[in-house]
């Protein structure tokens, strides 16, 4: 049976992918009273079936995460210090020096000085920080909706731990901002819409594919990338900590809708690769920083494209996906309904990385190592 091939137009709201007229109109308010309220109408699922180990690999799982806890508060070292400055100068100088691989002549940025590359360094560590915070509160009210929705006690056993990682990735990140950089970012509006789909869908396995497999699967990436290259301590050790919780995750994920899928139609499974298909999309469009760019003072219209030309950039951004496109594979998405998604991901430039390292293999190697000796692998 074949589907109707959806345009991208149906299902990002814009032809071009790179159309930064469409990508940067898109943009962020701030709730006056510090809340952001999503309707969520699904249904609260109990069971009465309270074997445990029905689901073998799941409660493998749960076990490892019971034994895989750690306390944000009293395993980091939070005494050491932190100049943000300093980390900004260290990290041009390792990539060749402020505004290195950007042709930026005849751009705003062609007149900055030193101070000024140091400002905007410090300004996306700000930013950086602050969504890795907001789409780890996401994965908190996520998986809190993971426990009440998903049909299975394995599940709901494991998930509960994933309620408590969440809740101390969260604290930690928060900490970090407050107490070791100079200050907070909303929510890229980008990813306030993913979240906001996926929270407010009421199919619990499309809260597992947006959060478990998507957002979950681009920060272990992303995650990885800034625990390679940051030269502090702390951050480093923080992140190590948090990307084994990660791992865990994403083989949640995996583990759990593989079995599910089997299941559904081809047309069902269309609407799932679409879901992901627009949520791979949303996630790269929120690391150009527009915020970052308009606070500097620079128009992020007439910057962005010579971001966006710089040479490592596809490569940057196509690494962000190294996590999510072998566990769509594993999940039959790729493939599946006449391999629509292999099609657009070909078009994101990220079907490369198809056959990278699966995550449960990862999560393995991460696990074989006690929380608190992490930060030395």
């Amino acid at each position: 049976m074949t589907t109707e091939m959806s345009s991208n137009e149906q299902v990002i709201g814009r032809e071009e992918l790179d159309d930064l007229e469409a990508i940067l109109s898109i943009v962020g308010t701030e709730d006056t009273d510090g809340r952001h309220v999503v309707n969520s109408n699904y249904d609260s699922i109990f069971t009465w079936d309270y074997e445990k180990g029905t689901r073998p690999r799941l409660n493998k799982l749960y076990e490892k995460a019971k034994n895989a806890q750690w306390n944000g508060e009293t395993d980091l070292p939070w005494d050491t210090d932190v100049d943000q400055e300093k980390l900004v100068v260290e990290s041009a100088a390792a990539m060749g020096g402020f505004g290195a691989g950007f042709d930026i002549s005849g751009t705003p940025l062609a007149n900055w000085d030193e101070k000024e590359w140091i400002a905007y360094g410090v300004e996306s560590q700000n930013w950086l920080l602050s969504q890795f915070l907001h789409g780890e509160q996401g994965a908190l009210i996520c998986t809190a909706k993971i426990v009440e929705s998903v049909p299975w006690i394995d599940a709901k056993y494991y998930a509960s731990t994933q309620v408590m990682d969440e809740a101390r990735h969260v604290e930690v990140f928060a900490k970090y901002l407050d107490d070791k950089m100079s200050g907070h970012y909303p929510v890229n509006a980008h990813l306030r819409m993913l979240l906001d789909d996926i929270i407010s869908d009421s199919r619990w396995d499309m809260t597992y594919l947006g959060m478990q497999i998507m957002i979950e699967g681009l920060a272990l990436a992303a995650f990885g990338l800034l625990h390679s290259t940051t030269q502090d301590p702390l951050l480093k050790q923080l992140l190590r900590y948090v990307m084994a919780d990660e791992a865990r995750h994403v083989a949640f994920g995996v583990l759990s809708l593989q079995e599910y899928y089997q299941e559904l139609s081809a047309a069902e499974l269309r609407e799932r690769q679409e879901f992901a298909f627009e949520a791979a999309v949303r996630m790269r469009d929120r690391f150009l920083q527009q915020e970052v760019w308009a606070k500097m003072g620079v128009d992020p219209k007439a910057i962005l494209p010579v971001v966006l030309a710089a040479p490592d950039r596809n490569d940057f951004q196509a690494m962000l996906f190294s996590k999510i496109v072998p566990n769509c594979r594993k999940l039959g998405l790729l493939d599946a309904a006449d391999g629509w998604l292999r099609t657009k991901f070909t078009e994101l430039g990220v079907i490369e990385y198809e056959s990278a390292v699966d995550t449960s293999e990862e999560y393995d190697a991460m696990a074989a190592v006690p929380p608190t000796q992490r930060d030395l692998v």
